[in-house]
């Protein structure tokens, strides 16, 4: 368990501070509470998919870290900071050390209670640790394979980011029905527009109006705003999610940079995401839409999608052949795992377990994870 000591109670004062910064800083935040489970059996909740190497030579969690390491604009980027499950502290600790990287504060949940009080306690610690600065708070397990655009696109919202809480949309290649959307309003700064309306997850001919219309971008779950903006923002809907979470991050037991947050009370917290608590229900929202190469790895079908395949269209990681094959992903860890005349299939070997499936009914392996109902 750790040691450490009760912080004094945090800043309560919520009042809407707008920054007069020359070069604006930024303190970038990763939310890592996510299991992963439709990339069983290689992600565990013990070893969640943020923490393997998929589709890099690092792990996500380290490429979403250094993402912003080179950030050649005017912003004042700072280390970045983590919000995390506890099971996990080592993993955390470990691999941001792996690449040099000491974190802000890294908070650990002792359970996941939602993005909205991720966010809440990512406003609030930002105060204490970074005082002045703008939260990027954004997933530990998207891929942006052009981090260059990305940075451009925070360079551009930073202004609308003191005032708004920005998001950034994602340009659809496609009538995809696995994301929400946001459709844009007005425009606010060059590139970045009001949010007219947040739209749910589409089925497959609203999607196509969508992109028909224009104007629609997919919702990324990445957010930029001042912290004072997000905490007072959360008094439209769900000022108990913030009260209770500041409670929480108030009794915690904070070591050096680290703080465990307290489990009792945070136990207590009413989970919900931050696009329902806060998102769409504000007036203060903005979206800036971007290209970056951006894609949330939730299935094994959207990493075949991303991999480098051969030109049979198959994907191999790991000891394993396939023979006669076409459009399959065999992932292997160790055991080498042979397939033939078989094809749109697949075929995933762990310690964990073993999975075979169709590309096409990727998301249905949580159906298949050994207890789960």
């Amino acid at each position: 368990m750790m040691s450490g000591h009760k912080h004094p109670n945090a800043p309560k004062a919520l009042a809407l501070q707008v920054s007069s910064m020359s070069a604006i800083s930024v303190l970038p935040v990763i939310m890592s509470g996510g299991s992963g489970t439709r990339l069983w059996p290689l992600s565990t909740s013990d070893r969640p998919k943020q923490f393997h190497a998929l589709g890099a030579q690092r792990t996500m969690i380290q490429e979403t870290a250094l993402r912003l390491a080179s950030a050649e604009t005017g912003l004042n980027v700072l280390g970045p900071a983590i919000i995390g499950n506890i099971r996990h502290a080592d993993l955390i600790a470990s691999q941001l050390a792996e690449v040099g990287i000491s974190p802000t504060f890294t908070a650990l949940e002792p359970v996941g209670r939602n993005t909205a009080a991720t966010a809440a306690a990512a406003a609030q610690l930002a105060l204490e640790y970074a005082p002045g600065a703008l939260v990027l708070l954004m997933p530990a397990d998207h891929v942006v394979s052009n981090p260059a655009a990305f940075l451009r696109a925070i360079s551009v919202s930073a202004e609308t980011a003191k005032s708004r809480i920005v998001t950034f949309g994602m340009r659809p290649t496609g009538p995809e029905t696995g994301y929400g959307y946001i459709k844009q309003g007005r425009d606010l700064a060059d590139g970045v527009h009001e949010v007219a309306a947040f739209r749910e997850k589409p089925v497959k001919e609203v999607a196509e109006t969508y992109l028909q219309e224009g104007g629609y971008s997919w919702n990324s779950g990445v957010f930029f705003f001042d912290p004072t903006v997000m905490l007072n923002e959360f008094s439209l809907t769900s000022p108990d999610i913030r009260d209770r979470t500041l409670d929480a991050l108030r009794q915690g037991v904070r070591h050096d940079r680290t703080l465990l947050i307290d489990a009792q009370i945070f136990a207590t917290v009413r989970s919900a995401p931050i696009d329902i608590a806060v998102m769409e229900p504000t007036q203060r929202a903005a979206v800036t839409p971007c290209d970056i190469g951006w894609a949330d790895v939730g299935s094994w079908s959207e990493l075949w999608r991303l991999s480098e395949q051969d030109a049979s269209g198959n994907v191999t990681i790991g000891p394993s052949l396939i023979v006669d094959g076409s459009d399959n992903l065999v992932r292997s860890e160790g055991i080498h795992v042979s397939i033939a005349g078989v094809s749109g299939l697949v075929v995933v070997a762990t310690k964990d377990g073993i999975l075979i499936i169709p590309k096409e009914r990727a998301q249905d392996v949580g159906k298949l994870i050994p207890g789960r109902k």
